[in-house]
């Protein structure tokens, strides 16, 4: 549960800090927002990886969502354009990134076979 809090924490300071990105261009005083945001979304990335998720996954999922939630989040405080074609790259994205989850969750199960197997086998001589 921890990992994907700390995962959920590094994507929203992350699409918080790009979508203050574009609110800086108005209003300098949202770069201080940029700042903190993005610090703050790679310590929990770190965090994150300390807690045993694979870079691949993290930061497959990290990606993904941040580039799906600023599109969507973008159209909705600023009026950006979110065509057809953009939501089926974003739904593509995401296809990729659950099938790098699935994979990774299969060599974890694979690793795991293997290990129970050599502890049945016992010590080679």
């Amino acid at each position: 549960m921890t990992k994907w809090l700390l995962l959920c924490a590094a994507i929203a300071c992350e699409v918080t800090a790009t979508l203050s990105l574009r609110a800086a261009l108005d209003h300098a005083a949202w770069y201080a927002v940029v700042a903190v945001g993005y610090l703050a979304s790679f310590v929990a990335l770190s965090l994150l990886l300390r807690t045993g998720m694979g870079i691949g996954v993290a930061y497959g999922i990290w990606g993904a969502s941040g580039v799906a939630l600023t599109a969507v989040l973008a159209t909705v405080f600023f009026g950006d354009a979110l065509t057809a074609t953009m939501g089926l790259g974003i739904a593509l994205v995401i296809g990729g990134v659950l099938c790098v989850e699935l994979g990774s969750q299969a060599a974890q199960a694979a690793r795991a076979a293997q290990a129970r197997e050599a502890r049945r086998e016992g010590p080679t001589p």
